[in-house]
């Protein structure tokens, strides 16, 4: 008789680790409270699926998510993957930041086993958690019985149990009870692994809105920043105030990006971008928080690309 499969779970907080005085309540409540073992415990079913094995990486809001925390997870992920008989990772994580880090998992993640994400909008406390059902589950991001790639999914709603969206692509597959299916592979793979840097640049983002005042950018260029995600109107559109301090801060060494901040959609891609022209690097179809992930690792591996648009540009094209 084989052994079930061995499932290796790496706990960071989150709501899905949640709890509440109030069961009734899914609003007020303290993120980041209950151990993994007591998740796990609260899922009898997943021990007839897997031989389970938890790890608490990290006990946090995920609104508290950092660089250093990142790394951790990076080099957990790459630890136990290669373990000879681990056939998969789940990571339970907070809902604020996931989308980030499932960009960073999408473009760093080293592994030979799937990785999966899964969150909860809800409290482990809740009437009504909704954490149990997506543990149970668990593919890619797995969430409200739906399965998204690392790379498109986006939180579109501040509370909903449906407030992880895929905007562009929509989901990879669905799940309904021990029933999956995958409708398409994942529209864009990374062309390799980056590396996750020991010390990460300075990379912010800004928004363009009506009449903005050029004092942030002019601000984050003297503070040192090496990079700029624009979180553009529209199509990547740009105020022309702003775009005046861009030029003079991309003339200086920043990186500058256009994203935009309508939640779904392709920025144009410039034939050439020429920032001393106005014309800035497009982020494509990532919204502004995941393009600031990819510009992060792009600079702290090749810190000249700065001064090299085109070949940004080609970058967030192949990524």
């Amino acid at each position: 008789m084989s052994l079930l499969p061995r499932v290796v779970v790496l706990a960071t907080g989150g709501t899905i680790a949640g709890s509440s005085s109030n069961p009734a309540s899914s609003a007020k409540y303290q993120a980041a409270t209950v151990p993994v073992t007591a998740l796990l415990d609260a899922v009898p079913a997943l021990g007839a699926l897997a031989r389970i094995e938890a790890e608490q990486v990290a006990q946090v809001d995920s609104k508290d998510m950092s660089f250093a925390l990142w790394s951790r997870l990076v080099e957990r992920v790459a630890f136990w993957s290669a373990q000879s008989d681990v056939s998969g990772i789940v990571i339970t994580h907070g809902t604020d930041t996931l989308e980030e880090t499932a960009m960073l998992l999408h473009l760093a993640c080293v592994s030979t086993v799937p990785v999966v994400l899964t969150a909860a909008m809800r409290p482990s406390t809740s009437l009504s958690a909704d954490g149990p059902l997506n543990l149970l589950k668990g593919a890619l991001l797995v969430i409200n019985q739906e399965i998204h790639a690392g790379r498109d999914v986006v939180k579109a709603h501040t509370s909903a149990v449906n407030a992880f969206v895929s905007p562009v692509a929509g989901p990879i597959g669905y799940v309904q009870d021990d029933f999956v299916r995958f409708v398409r592979t994942p529209g864009r793979l990374p062309v390799s692994a980056w590396s996750v840097p020991s010390a990460w640049p300075q990379v912010e983002i800004l928004a363009s809105y009506a009449e903005p005042g050029r004092i942030v950018v002019d601000a984050l260029a003297q503070a040192g920043v090496s990079g700029l995600v624009v979180a553009a109107a529209g199509n990547g559109s740009v105020h022309q105030s702003l775009v005046e301090a861009l030029v003079d801060a991309a003339g200086a060494g920043v990186a500058v990006v256009r994203s935009s901040r309508t939640g779904a959609g392709h920025v144009a891609i410039p034939a050439s971008p020429r920032p001393a022209s106005g014309v800035f690097v497009s982020a494509g179809d990532l919204n502004p928080y995941k393009a600031r992930v990819l510009l992060a690792l792009a600079l702290a591996v090749e810190p000249g690309l700065a001064k090299d648009p085109v070949a940004l540009q080609a970058l967030f094209a192949e990524n």
